[in-house]
């Protein structure tokens, strides 16, 4: 009998430590909307020449500014522990409203980042500075722009044009505020956003299998 128990305790406790740890650090049973109905994003040019949208997409938005290479660091954290751990799902993708007039810069961080990443998933949107400073201004966010248009932050849009993040009371009754995610700290791309993240795809898996199961 001792055995027998021993047995399980050994077979059951890494499967208990890994449901935990993967449960991730993120407290709230939903992620909570910080901004909701924002706007689609503004008329602008792209690389490829394509229009991109974020309606039905499930986005992460960034304002790189106008010093796009020398910030390269961000661009590659953001990669590293966001983007490659999540390009497999169809809807997701990056979008970085950048000033016009960094075309260049932002085709030069592609072509390096893409040594290393399918970057198919990235998009870059160039707007006039008034233009980027508005849309920016409509998300309602307490962080601002810095002197060169741009954040070090980024934010996670869902497929209902709601910026995502922490607000309110989360499960253990503490007040929780977090409308984007330092791109310049990879602890807070490995810990806080890698979970956020994981909860907003795991929304849409969800919804997924549920709609696939009415129809059969």
């Amino acid at each position: 009998m001792k055995k027998t128990i021993v047995l399980v305790v050994l077979f059951a406790l890494p499967i208990v430590a890994y449901l935990f740890f993967a449960s991730g650090v993120n407290t709230f049973a939903k992620l909570p909307i910080v901004t909701a109905n924002i706007n689609e994003l503004p008329k602008g040019g792209t690389l490829s020449g394509e229009p991109i949208q974020l309606k039905e997409k499930i986005t992460i938005l960034g304002f790189p500014g106008k010093d796009i290479l020398y910030n390269k660091g961000n661009a590659f954290n953001l990669n590293q522990k966001i983007y490659n751990k999540n390009r497999e799902f169809t809807d997701f993708q990056m979008v970085m409203i950048a000033p016009v007039g960094t075309e260049d810069q932002a085709e030069q961080l592609l072509v390096e980042l893409g040594q290393i990443s399918d970057m198919s998933g990235w998009h870059f949107l160039f707007v006039a500075p008034d233009v980027l400073y508005n849309y920016y201004e409509s998300l309602q966010l307490v962080g601002d722009l810095d002197e060169k248009l741009g954040t070090a932050n980024v934010f996670i849009i869902d497929k209902d044009l709601n910026l995502r993040g922490r607000k309110g009371k989360n499960i253990k009754g503490e007040e929780e505020y977090k409308e984007g995610y330092n791109t310049i700290s990879a602890a807070d791309l490995h810990n806080d956003m890698t979970d956020d993240v994981r909860i907003i795809l795991a929304e849409y898996r969800l919804a997924l299998k549920k709609n696939n199961k009415r129809k059969i």
